[in-house]
């Protein structure tokens, strides 16, 4: 009878060797299709990364503000940098008349409407004043 037993005890661990091959097969398969994942999630983090340092390289030291406001006797002024610079070109001016008349220079007027800097609050109201003005205006204050 101890064949039997042998026989019989062999069979159950061929078949369970059999169902453990399998189990294993599976689980390798999900272990590297999740690291082939994470392989391709860390070449997207240092792609990512890399992008990022060139667009903080490439960006000015100084945070540009979207809006700046100051209230002026109640009512608030404010600046943006592509308001100022569509103010000019709607005023057909050029960066040095604009110095000229808001009393500045031109290098000024090109920072501010690069966004490299802002104006002092104590410019605000000048910048306010000549958004108030026409063309016509404009020039006579320019002629003068």
């Amino acid at each position: 009878m101890s064949t039997f037993a042998e026989q019989l005890k062999s069979e159950i661990a061929r078949i369970a060797k059999k169902e453990i091959r399998a189990e294993s097969k599976t689980l390798k398969n999900l272990a590297m299709q999740q690291r082939s994942e994470i392989a391709a999630l860390k070449r997207r983090v240092a792609e990512l990364e890399s992008a990022f340092k060139k667009l903080n390289k490439s960006s000015p030291r100084s945070q540009p503000v979207a809006a700046q406001e100051i209230e002026d006797e109640g009512v608030k002024l404010r600046f943006r940098a592509g308001g100022f610079a569509s103010l000019r070109k709607k005023l057909d001016l050029t960066a040095a008349q604009m110095a000229q008349l808001l009393g500045v220079s031109p290098q000024s007027v090109y920072h501010w409407e690069m966004g490299k800097s802002r104006p002092r609050a104590s410019q605000l109201p000048a910048i306010s004043a000549v958004r108030k003005l026409g063309k016509k205006q404009v020039w006579e204050r320019l002629a003068a």
